[in-house]
């Protein structure tokens, strides 16, 4: 069956249809907040062969419309009608979850065998987890997620014939590539390098870096990782195996081509445009048995990464850096009656970057925006908590002549004893979200217990935090970056902004020249600060980003030469020892802060000194 672009379209609605069917069913069928509310899941709909080709675009995470589930289908050998498979292991095709401290390892196996649920395997489950009702009931809602996928493909097939089916979806994915090519042919051929950073490698570790460098050729695309960091003892790896089309390290790229194409068709044939080179045994490429729970934090990382890189093929088509850094919290905790509560009670995140046409939205944005919060009113009544501030952070967002947007900030109070409440993916603490074109990098994150008493105590990036009744948290978002100049910025927008409480009027005479006096523009001061601002605008050299003061200094110490030597070094060591050298040459080079030459032959020396005092490295 041949199919035009008109009934080609038509036949890509009712796909995307079936899968937002899916997604509906499961939202509101699951029991846990994370899932019902917070909408962290994803559905799909593949050919036999694992290859998506249908996902919601409303409902759920907009990550995974590129995963091949090929390897782990597989990987059972044989399928009759009615079976359901399952697994959340890391290592069985490289698209699931977590390894061996991180909890029960399912491979992939059935856990309905020709429509009936295997009981024995859920008691199995159910036994290994804290609040079992919640997880079984996440597990059943995905069963009637599938049984509606089931019933709408079943639909379709009925109104194009079988025939028809498997027809469309091979086109689905062609025309998928074509459009991704013709993006990339807008993009000028070249090599364009970037790097990012989390704040910590392992609980008060070490900066961790991921670098990539982009081959752009007509209409085709090299994503290479060289440079990236040795896979860690911490569970921020990510288990790609090395395949050059792993969705988890190309999810930037898909969020720049629908940027770039917003009609363009989400599923895995746009990434036949693109290829990866994964380093093996690096925090992009981890060997088994790394840990890799937390990997989700390295995986945002490669999507400010990948924008990064592409800003610098075409910094006016895209947006300033996204806020980074978003943390899910949760709250373990008892009720009156003694019983256990655990429970998400949202993500706390900032904002997108800001735009050549508009500022960044606030609070949530850009690769994050399919997170939803989780209003008051449900945390308090299902959570034993009291949220006492939650909104936007003031004056988090880069200023720019279009501002990033800004963070979110939740404040609440607990009222057991041994309360666990837990960040997860804390970062930004450091590290700031970079702006562009002379807008200026967002503010960090912050987590604080008991903030504004005597005892405050700041958690910077730890994660896991025992409270106790009467204790208090506050946990704010990163702010993203900002677009252009800010004295470029229109000042009734910069008036706006003060009177929402977002920056004073001190802070906007200083970062945008404007001069407010009683919540109105001052037109004569303002004139004479924003002639003398943009004259020194004019004379300065604008570097094409802003990445703030702490990476600024620690790339004055760790250049681009000296990190391609610990690359170059690590590479040539057995991969259990990498983790554990790159920290001593952190460390060594700490010792010699007066080192300015930036270049590689300290870093040569170091490793020279430290080989010759472990024989297992020469």
């Amino acid at each position: 069956m041949q199919f035009d672009k008109a009934v080609l379209q038509i036949f890509a609605n009712y796909c995307v249809a079936a899968a937002e069917s899916m997604a509906y069913t499961l939202v509101r069928t699951a029991h846990s907040t994370f899932v019902k509310e917070t909408e962290d899941f994803s559905c799909a709909i593949t050919t036999p062969e694992g290859l998506t080709f249908a996902s919601p675009k409303t409902l759920g995470a907009t990550w995974y419309v590129g995963l091949d589930y090929g390897p782990v289908i597989d990987m059972i050998d044989h399928y009759e009608p009615g079976d359901i498979g399952m697994t959340n292991d890391a290592y069985s095709g490289f698209v699931a979850t977590e390894i061996e401290q991180e909890g029960i390892r399912f491979p992939p196996t059935k856990i309905v065998r020709r429509g009936v649920l295997d009981e024995d395997l859920l008691r199995l489950m159910a036994a290994n987890v804290r609040v079992p009702a919640q997880n079984v009931g996440d597990l059943h809602a995905q069963l009637a997620s599938l049984h509606t996928g089931e019933r709408r493909v079943l639909e379709i097939i009925e109104r194009f014939g079988i025939d028809g089916f498997k027809a469309g979806m091979r086109a689905l994915l062609d025309y998928s590539e074509e459009q991704a090519r013709t993006v990339m042919r807008g993009i000028p051929d070249g090599e364009y390098c970037f790097a990012e950073y989390a704040d910590e490698d392992s609980v008060r570790g070490k900066p961790m870096r991921v670098a990539l460098t982009l081959c752009i050729h007509d209409g085709s695309v090299e994503f290479d990782y060289t440079g990236s960091d040795p896979q860690l003892q911490s569970s921020l790896n990510m288990p790609t195996g090395g395949r050059e089309r792993h969705a988890l390290a190309l999810v930037g790229f898909v969020y720049v081509l629908y940027t770039l194409n917003p009609q363009i068709l989400l599923n895995s044939g746009m990434l036949r445009v693109a290829r990866c080179v994964l380093p093996e045994g690096t925090v992009v490429n981890a060997q088994r048995p790394a840990a890799v729970g937390m990997r989700s934090l390295t995986c945002k990382l490669l999507h400010l990464l990948t924008f990064g890189a592409f800003s610098r093929a075409i910094p006016e088509r895209l947006a300033a850096c996204p806020a980074g850094g978003l943390s899910i919290l949760s709250v373990k905790t008892m009720n009156r009656q003694g019983g256990t509560v655990m429970a998400s009670i949202g993500p706390i995140g900032g904002g997108a970057g800001g735009m050549s046409f508009d500022d960044g939205e606030d609070g949530s944005g850009a690769n994050n925006a399919f997170l939803r919060n989780t209003p008051v009113e449900i945390n308090e009544a299902e959570v034993p908590i009291r949220i006492t501030r939650y909104g936007v952070a003031p004056g988090s967002g880069g200023a720019g002549q279009f501002r990033g947007g800004q963070g979110l900030v939740m404040e609440f109070k607990v009222f057991s004893p041994n309360t666990l409440v837990t960040a997860r993916n804390r970062d930004r603490t450091h590290f700031a979200s970079w702006g562009v074109r002379g807008g200026h990098a967002g503010a960090n994150a912050r987590f604080t217990k008991n903030p504004d008493t005597p005892h405050a105590e700041q958690l910077d990036n730890n994660d896991l935090v025992i409270c106790n009744p009467g204790d208090v948290i506050r946990l704010v978002g990163a702010g993203a970056g900002g677009y252009g100049l800010p004295v470029a910025r229109d000042v009734e927008r910069v008036r706006d902004d003060v009177r929402r409480g977002y920056v004073t009027a001190q802070e906007v005479r200083d970062l945008y020249a404007v001069a407010i006096v009683d919540g109105e523009i001052d037109v004569d001061e303002t004139a004479v600060l924003r002639e003398r601002a943009q004259t020194l605008a004019r004379d300065a050299d604008v570097p094409p980003f802003d990445f703030g003061p702490y990476r600024n200094a620690f790339e004055a110490k760790w250049t681009r030469e000296r990190y391609a030597a610990l690359t170059r070094l690590l590479a040539g060591v057995p991969v259990q020892w990498r983790y554990f050298i790159k920290h001593r040459i952190f460390e060594a080079l700490d010792q010699q802060p007066d080192v300015k030459d930036g270049g590689a032959e300290t870093i040569d020396r170091i490793f020279e000194d430290l080989r010759a005092s472990w024989p297992e490295l020469q």
